[in-house]
């Protein structure tokens, strides 16, 4: 008895604080019971941009140190580089208040108004693609023209980044009218009663008094740009859809100049290309709406790399006014 009275008494205490340790925790919660904190609410989407598109010609701007003049330039036909641009503006407005979509068929230019439509032709594979043109750009010297990421998609050189193109002067674009963006779209009216473009023709070159410091090119023979459409067979205009990609005839091989300048006077020219004797620049005599004009040039060029160099060479000697040019391979 002694010995189980032991045991007992020793049992007690222990089951007493066994007990005592169960009743001090807290008692489970139910699964129930248990809430999640309350979520932070998701900040609200941006506002979306509304366009607000006008017609504008644009006052004279200046950007990296170099003025623009905008102006209507109704026979504006030029050639020269282009580059495209894409997901860093996706979304942001243009110079004339539209939206800008990298998956439509627009374009920047710095001087032309804006919204037009232009024709531009890659001299590298024909590929043709009428464009709206609704932004400002680009403004990288050398450059005749920014594409979006669509259109140079289109026209074969988005990989590639840069391509010689031709921009000809189509007609203005409705401002309220819908983006190109796909060949399920037909061409605006005024397109189809657009003037179209005379190919440039060749010329024999003129006898120019002599300057001390200019070099007068020789003549060359060379193959003349095509005209944007004339020459292209295609269907009817009105049967054209936006967007669409036709084929053009294009030079079989073309090189790159530096222009400083054109000119009607032959002294002008001269001086000119006296100024920029070191940098190589030679008289190009052409012709244009039927009268002679002379264009100071340093080239030919076949990589952008070096006509670019030629550029800044130029701007350093204080020309600010030059582009590059492409033309047919002489």
């Amino acid at each position: 008895m002694g010995q189980l009275a032991a045991k007992l008494a020793l049992a007690i205490p222990l089951a007493g604080l066994l007990a005592a340790c169960a009743t001090s925790s807290p008692p489970p919660r139910s699964l129930a019971l248990v809430q999640a904190p309350p979520k932070a609410k998701a900040p609200p989407p941006p506002a979306a941009i509304a366009p607000n598109p006008v017609y504008k010609v644009g006052d004279p701007y200046q950007v990296g140190g170099i003025w623009y003049y905008p102006r209507e330039q109704p026979d504006y036909d030029e050639t020269g580089i282009a580059s495209w641009y894409g997901q860093d503006y996706q979304g942001k407005p243009t110079a004339n208040g539209e939206i800008f979509d990298r998956n439509n068929v627009t374009g920047a230019h710095p001087t032309l108004p804006i919204p037009v439509n232009v024709r531009v032709t890659n001299l590298e594979n024909g590929r043709s693609l009428v464009v709206r043109v609704n932004d400002r750009g680009p403004y990288v010297k050398g450059r005749i023209i920014d594409l979006s990421e669509h259109a140079a998609d289109l026209l074969g050189f988005r990989l590639n980044g840069l391509a010689r193109v031709r921009v000809t002067f189509l007609g203005r674009a409705e401002v309220n009218g819908p983006a190109i963006a796909s060949a399920a779209e037909q061409t605006p009216p005024e397109i189809a009663t657009a003037v179209r473009a005379a190919p440039v023709m060749q010329v024999e070159t003129s006898d120019l008094p002599a300057v001390t410091g200019a070099v007068v090119a020789s003549p060359t023979v060379m193959a003349s740009l095509p005209a944007p459409v004339a020459q292209a067979v295609l269907p009817p205009i009105d049967q054209v859809p936006d967007g669409q990609v036709v084929e053009m005839p294009v030079p079989s091989a073309t090189a790159l100049y530096v222009q400083a300048g054109s000119f009607t006077s032959p002294y002008n020219a001269q001086t000119m290309a006296a100024k920029l004797q070191s940098a190589g620049a030679r008289i190009s005599p052409a012709m244009k709406d039927g009268r002679p004009v002379y264009r100071v040039r340093i080239g030919p060029f076949q990589s952008v790399e070096d006509a670019d160099e030629a550029l800044l060479e130029v701007q350093a000697l204080g020309q600010n006014d030059v582009r590059i040019v492409v033309d047919p391979a002489g």
